[in-house]
């Protein structure tokens, strides 16, 4: 008679464990939000500062209605969203390459380096003068500057997970004989793979900041023209709306690039 493997069940201690573990850190961390809110409450209805430079919340919860009702905010969003997107996939793509040519080819690194560390202290902004006279002031623009923003901490930080692999482990490799194929798959890109997520979390935020920034100069839709056009017409309640926007869209592009890293690094906690 065969025998039948029993399931293994949560316990609901733990299940209620986990739950109010989870429960605990994010009453912790809209703590500070919530505080900042009574005190914006306060000090409007205090009139520390007039309407016309610090909108009272409910304003501009009036306007977070009107904006999302109209439709206007998912057009927006979906703009800003593209634009991103395409950036952040081209600078990662080529800084993911050139960050393992950096890594593992040392005369490559010798030759590149200087020059890329140069043309990376230049800030992203810093190249919109030059590129609008070969690009205008279309998507083109926008793309590389998001792809040259996301670019820079990607290399950074693939070339220096690469180089920080301990000796020990490309011995190992040696011993096996692994082909360049092998090392590559089964011991360089794991071993490195905490440092290269780091890169592309702050390669992810830079090309968002460099976004924004590129809209605000650019561009007719988009979160940062949303924020821009409050400004121009004074509806300060539509400019802090548009701020708080890009604020949690950035926090939850950031939060699933790190749900992404802790599955992909999940064999490591398994192996402890």
């Amino acid at each position: 008679m065969s025998e039948v493997t029993p399931i293994s069940l949560p316990r609901s201690g733990n299940v209620a464990t986990l739950l109010f573990g989870r429960a605990s850190a994010i009453a912790v961390a809209l703590i500070f939000p919530l505080v900042l809110l009574l005190a914006w409450g306060w000090a409007s209805a205090r009139g520390w500062l007039p309407e016309q430079i610090l909108p009272p919340p409910r304003y501009v919860w009036q306007a977070a209605v009107e904006t999302v009702q109209g439709g206007d905010l998912l057009q927006h969003i979906g703009f800003s969203a593209a634009r991103v997107a395409a950036g952040f996939a081209i600078g990662a793509s080529i800084g993911l390459a050139l960050g393992l040519a950096m890594g593992l080819i040392p005369t490559f690194d010798d030759y590149v380096r200087p020059t890329f560390t140069a043309i990376a202290q230049v800030p992203t902004l810093g190249w919109i003068p030059l590129l609008m006279l070969f690009l205008g002031i279309g998507e083109a623009l926008k793309i590389v500057i998001i792809a040259k923003a996301a670019l820079v901490p990607v290399v950074l930080n693939t070339a220096a997970g690469i180089r920080g692999i301990p000796r020990g482990y490309m011995e190992v490799a040696d011993a096996f004989r692994f082909t360049p194929a092998q090392r590559l798959r089964r011991l360089v890109l794991p071993a490195a793979l905490p440092q290269i997520f780091t890169g592309i979390r702050y390669g992810l935020t830079k090309a968002w900041t460099a976004l924004v920034a590129v809209e605000l100069l650019a561009s007719s839709e988009g979160l940062g023209y949303l924020l821009v056009w409050g400004r121009q017409m004074f509806w300060l309640d539509v400019m802090l709306f548009a701020m708080i926007v890009i604020g949690v869209v950035g926090y939850l592009m950031d939060l699933v690039l790190a749900r992404v890293e802790a599955h992909f690094q999940s064999w490591r906690v398994e192996a402890l």
